[in-house]
């Protein structure tokens, strides 16, 4: 007598359909039906139609583009005005 006795089984099966009911364990299984079809249905298309080599179009040069002037002035800095701060060490608790 172990978890695989069919007494146990029986008792399992009583009470899923008790807690999920039929309708709903029917909609599962035509799900999980249909989910394995679908993964059937890649993998053969997949061994029917192996990857092609994807072949890139040459590039083609790209006229050079003309300098923009700068709007701002170039002598202005680009800084940010800051104060470091120390930062004290968390006291461990051992």
């Amino acid at each position: 007598m172990g978890i695989f006795d069919w007494k146990h089984w029986i008792v399992i099966l009583v009470v899923v359909v008790l807690v999920f009911g039929t309708k709903k364990l029917k909609n599962l299984g035509t799900d999980v039906g249909e989910s394995i079809k679908g993964f059937r249905k890649a993998m053969n298309d997949d061994e029917k139609h192996p990857e092609e080599p994807t072949v890139t179009p040459p590039v083609q040069p790209q006229p050079t583009a003309q300098p923009v002037p700068p709007t701002q002035p170039l002598h202005q800095p680009h800084t940010i005005d800051a104060q470091a701060q120390r930062v004290e060490d968390p006291l461990r608790k051992d």
